[in-house]
């Protein structure tokens, strides 16, 4: 399973620059191997449509409470409704969409299962509100190969 890290709120144009750069490096990677990702707008859209743009499978996690799905933030929403026409596969994860903490544990777990993760990421350090460093970190700190994606030209600033 390949998955996806990094900064959110990254603006159009470096979600275009990043998108394409993920469909590059999924290209090149073992065949087969299906992606994984957490519903949410920005990023994990930009990889769902790369995931699929390469020919690939992907699953997608949404938030629960239990047995049902959670409600999203509404930023998410659009986002997720694009993401579930494009997975191949919908699992649920529990733990809530508007908790940090609970965000970044469930960002962990799917690390965690994952053989590869992608890391869209400036090389900043983690913060009280982007936990990219340190999911970087926790990957490595599991043996699981880690790619540093950041295309010339892309910006964030954090918010």
């Amino acid at each position: 399973m390949i998955a996806v890290v990094g900064h959110r709120d990254l603006d159009s144009r470096t979600l275009e620059l990043v998108e394409a750069e993920l469909r590059a490096r999924l290209d090149g990677l073992a065949e087969g191997a299906a992606a994984l990702v957490r519903v949410g707008a920005g990023l994990p859209l930009a990889f769902g449509r790369a995931v699929r743009a390469a020919g690939r499978k992907l699953t997608v996690l949404l938030p629960a409470q239990g047995a049902v799905p959670a409600v999203l933030p509404e930023r998410d929403r659009r986002a997720a409704g694009e993401l579930l026409v494009l997975a191949e596969h919908v699992r649920l994860l529990a733990f809530d969409p508007a908790d940090r903490n609970a965000c970044v544990g469930a960002d962990e777990r799917v690390v965690a299962t994952s053989r590869s993760v992608l890391a869209v990421w400036d090389g900043s350090p983690s913060d009280g509100r982007d936990a990219t460093a340190h999911l970087v970190a926790f990957a490595r700190a599991r043996g699981i190969h880690v790619d540093v994606v950041w295309p010339t030209g892309c910006e964030w600033r954090r918010a």
